[in-house]
Formats: structure tokens, sequence, C-alpha cells
């Protein structure tokens, strides 16, 4: 694979700077994020499908977020903990433009997702007589699928305008495919490719973000407006919470993307780490906040752990 030679296959290299001795002990750290991330949006799904006093539209978002975190986990950390735990870093050409169609197509899926979050708090607080009336199961069901669809197409112009491309160089500064991390390797001038690729990042974050920070906006000044010091703090503790894992989500997208379209001098190690925590922390973390914290999920899982542990003492008496 030398340069200026066409290529078909590439091959990952994660952090270029990490030393070898380090490489079993982060794949280790990413095999035990994988699975803990796993269990947690894994079980967010299963109790929201399951039980149907929570077929409600808040959990009908949070269990398609859930998905779509589940999907993008899966579609890339079990190859990045192979580069580290076995040294297979090679990815075919066809695989890497399938993986790449999967990150942009569900980080675009999160994003509305996200949006459609921010909407249904700004009516459930705004207008919360009107709630069950504006925001049904049926309502936020067919929304889900059309942002589906409407990701779906992001992810397919992605891949559009990188797959035509030909490749002189193999080794990528990543641990998957995206196409930041892959237009580096081009044998052409890639302008206007980056700039295509940069307007639908922008698109994707950015239309969203406006819809959500006009949201939350107008939530503060309604919690700020009430008399109700009860329905304030538990309001203000509900924003704050979800804020965090849209600061998460959103701010180090929009740095690395800017920086990139800047040509802005970025360490490849640091790089690297920004896009992990933007990919993955969130998912780690937004089943937590969005899901477990509230009273109906830990009221459920606390009624499943009763039964388990009355089952396994009737059992431990006979």
């Amino acid at each position: 694979m030398a340069n200026q030679s066409e290529v078909s296959e590439f091959i990952l290299i994660g952090f270029p700077g990490l030393p070898q001795k380090l490489h079993h002990l982060v794949s280790a750290a990413m095999f035990l994020f994988y699975t803990t991330a796993l269990m947690a949006n894994g079980t967010v799904i299963i109790l929201i499908y399951f039980r149907e006093h929570l077929h409600q539209p808040m959990y009908l978002i949070i269990s398609n977020l859930s998905l779509s975190d589940l999907a993008f986990d899966t579609v890339t950390l079990p190859k990045a903990i192979a580069v580290y735990w076995f040294g297979d870093g090679r990815i075919p050409l066809t695989v890497c433009m399938l993986q790449l169609f999967c990150v942009h197509y569900l980080g675009s899926l999160d994003s509305f997702i996200i949006m459609l979050m921010a909407v249904d708090r700004y009516v459930a607080i705004c207008k919360p007589l009107r709630y069950s009336f504006i925001i049904t199961n049926k309502l936020i069901a067919l929304l889900c699928y059309i942002l589906w669809l409407i990701a779906a197409i992001f992810g397919i112009g992605a891949v559009a305008v990188t797959s035509q491309l030909s490749y002189c160089y193999s080794k990528i500064n990543n641990y998957f495919c995206s196409s930041s991390t892959i237009l580096s390797l081009t044998c052409v001038d890639t302008f206007s490719t980056r700039r295509i690729t940069f307007t639908l990042a922008m698109i994707v974050l950015l239309i969203p973000l406006s819809f959500i920070i006009f949201s939350y906006i107008v939530i503060i000044g309604t919690i700020s407006s009430s008399r109700n010091s009860q329905n304030w703090q538990k309001a203000f503790y509900t924003c704050s919470t979800h804020l965090f894992i849209i600061g998460m989500y959103f701010i180090p997208r929009l740095f690395v993307y800017t920086a990139n379209q800047l040509h802005l001098i970025i360490n490849a190690d640091l790089n690297v780490l920004l896009l992990g925590l933007y990919s993955y922390v969130p998912h780690l973390v937004s089943p937590i906040i969005y899901c477990l914290r509230t009273r109906e999920i830990k009221r459920t899982l606390g009624n499943i752990f009763k039964i388990t542990s009355g089952g396994y003492s009737v059992r431990f008496r006979h």
C-alpha cells in the first residue's frame, strides 16, 4: 500500500501515539465500556418494550435514542477493541464505507432524536394542560420513523461523496471510518468534498441545536416565572441534566468539524480522544440521566429486583 497507488484496504490505527504496552489496557477499558453501555441501553429498551405503563411519548423517544446508541457502539467498538487486543486493524474499503454510512446515519439520528426530546420537554413544561392532546404515542412513533429515514439520507450522502474518491494512503488515525478521517488519505484535491461533508454536518448539528436552544430558553423563562418552588426545582433538575448530555453531544462535534474545516492543527491523539468523548460518553450517560433516574423506571426496576430477590429467598428456605 505505497503512496500514489490506489488502495482497497485500510488499517485502523486508533491513537497513533499510544505506546504498545498500553494496548491491552485500552482494549480492556473499551470492552468494559462497551459491555456497560450495552447493558444500560439494552435494559432501557427491554423495560420500555415489555412494560405497558412505560409506553409513553417520552419513553418512546428514549428507547429510540438507546437503540441508536446501541447500534452505533456495536458497529464501531468491537473493531476498535480488536485493533488493540489482537492487533487486527485491517478493514476492507467496502466494509469501511458501510461503517462510515452507519456512523453518519446513527450520529445524525442521535441529533434529531435529542431535538425531538427537547420539543417533548418544551410541550410538557410550557403547555402541561395540553400535553396529552399534542404529544401522543402515535405522533411520536410517526416522527421517530420519519427521523430514522431522514438520518439515512445523510448517511447515504456521506458515503456518496467519499466512495467515489481514489485513496493512496491506508493508515487511518482513528478506530472507525468517518468522512473526516479518510478524506486525508485521498489522491486528489478534496476541497469540494470537504465543503459538502461540512455542510451536511452543520445541517445535522445546527438545525436541531437551534430548536433545542430555543425550546430551553422558553422552558427556562417559564420555570423562572413559576411561583411553585417544588415544580421549579423539579423542572430545573430535569433541564440541567438534559443540557449536560446536549452539551456533551454538540459542543465537541462543532469544535472538531470547524477545526478540520479551517485546517487548524490539532494533535492526532487529541483529535481521536475528542472523537471518542463525543461519540461514546453520551451513549453511556444518557440512559442513566434520561431513564434510570426517572421515577417510573426506578419503580419498575425496584419491583423487578424485589420479585427476583423474593424468589431466591423462597428457594433458599426450601
